[in-house]
């Protein structure tokens, strides 16, 4: 056999085995990734419950009322309009 071909027979080798021990090393990080708990309310019930059961519905859901109750009061939390607004005084701040 000769050198070149050798040389290029342990190189696709190499690349082979150390592709094969990246695979590896990730698709373990991943697993241990997907062991996380999930959120719940303090009450114990999932934030979720709602939501998905009219995710579940699909076209149903937009004249289900509990899911528009559902639906206004994630974005309440979500965008926390319960907060006060700071009123404007219309002034310019000075630099």
């Amino acid at each position: 056999m000769d050198l070149k071909i050798a040389a290029r027979m342990l190189a696709v080798f190499a690349l082979g085995a150390g592709l094969t021990a990246t695979i590896v090393a990730l698709q373990e990080e991943d697993a241990n990734d997907a062991k996380g708990s999930s959120i719940g309310r303090p009450g114990g019930e999932p934030v979720n419950t709602w939501l998905a059961r009219c995710r579940d519905l699909g076209m149903a859901a937009a004249v289900d009322a509990a899911c528009r109750k559902a639906w206004a009061e994630n974005r309440r939390r979500f965008f926390a309009t319960d907060r006060p607004v700071a009123p404007k005084t219309g002034e310019v701040p000075s630099p």
